[in-house]
């Protein structure tokens, strides 16, 4: 499911060039994230008994998380090479990684990973302007909140329902930021392009997403994510004829073997098994703080 997400955001970025073109890359996010939400708030039908007072404020936030992940790294890519954008915004999932680490088992395949996204994105060959360094680190730790976040909102909220009200927002909160300046010059092929890439992202990656976090560790999960570079590569190289050379290939065996030990040595299911269920039989999350807050959050509500 996680490489399933991954190979549906490198298709849709690779076939994007037009859009970005003409609506501008953070127009064409903006355009991403409102038609995901439609796309998703009509068959899922949420409702507001189908939330927990907790369950419900984290797929908000996780809606404003997204948001601010995807404008965050649109505007880092304007300033700065793709490349090194990359890399600064791994060190967010890689940073879950470590630190929901047990062992040296899943440390040891973090530190494989992320060398294998230097050699992948070749930072040292990236511009030095410290404001896109700075969008690209604000990037990398939203992504780390929306691995944490879509963890609990899985666990909090059966079905996608969770998944359509934290889209929603994040539509919402992206037309705020970015709609005004770009509504204007929206035709009808630009938002039928909009609506096909949506379905390819967010929409589809997102779900995905979910559903591989109610099975996974938030640490395997952060370090199989650093696969991603090594299927942007292979778009690249067979729809954008971009070959690879002997780095590049050498780190997409790195990211490609973490990933792999990743998914072997972080499978939640025994935390689950191990782990009382919270009253309601949904499976109890890995992450005890998060769990903490919740239990809090139940008290106050009950």
């Amino acid at each position: 499911m996680a490489l399933g997400s991954m190979t549906s955001v490198q298709l849709s970025l690779a076939l994007s060039a037009d859009q970005f073109d003409r609506i501008s890359p953070i127009g064409a996010a903006w355009l991403r994230m409102a038609w995901g939400g439609l796309l998703l708030l009509v068959p899922a039908r949420p409702r507001r008994a189908d939330f927990t007072r907790a369950g419900f404020r984290v797929c908000v936030v996780l809606g404003l998380v997204s948001a601010a992940m995807m404008t965050f790294f649109m505007l880092a890519v304007a300033r700065i090479p793709l490349g090194t954008a990359s890399a600064l915004e791994f060190l967010g999932p890689l940073g879950v990684s470590l630190y929901g680490a047990r062992g040296s088992g899943l440390r040891r395949w973090s530190g494989l990973a992320a060398a294998g996204v230097v050699l992948l994105t070749r930072p040292w060959h990236g511009g030095t302007d410290l404001a896109g360094i700075a969008l690209a680190l604000g990037a990398g730790a939203c992504w780390a909140g929306y691995i944490l976040l879509t963890q609990r909102a899985g666990d909090e909220v059966d079905g996608l329902k969770g998944l359509a009200v934290s889209l929603t927002v994040a539509g919402i909160a992206s037309t705020a930021v970015a709609g005004p300046g770009v509504i204007g010059g929206l035709t009808p092929s630009l938002l039928a392009v909009g609506l096909g890439l949506a379905a390819l992202a967010p929409l589809i990656p997102f779900s995905l997403e979910l559903l591989a976090l109610r099975r996974l560790t938030a640490s395997s999960f952060g370090t199989l994510m650093s696969v991603e570079p090594a299927i942007a590569m292979a778009m690249g190289a067979v729809l954008l004829g971009q070959v690879p050379g002997p780095t590049a290939a050498i780190g997409a065996a790195c990211v490609i073997g973490a990933g792999i030990a990743a998914v072997r040595t972080g499978d939640r299911t025994g935390d689950r098994t191990a782990a009382v269920g919270p009253p309601s039989g949904r499976p109890a999350t890995s992450l005890p703080a998060l769990d903490d807050g919740r239990a809090a959050a139940d008290r106050v509500s009950g």
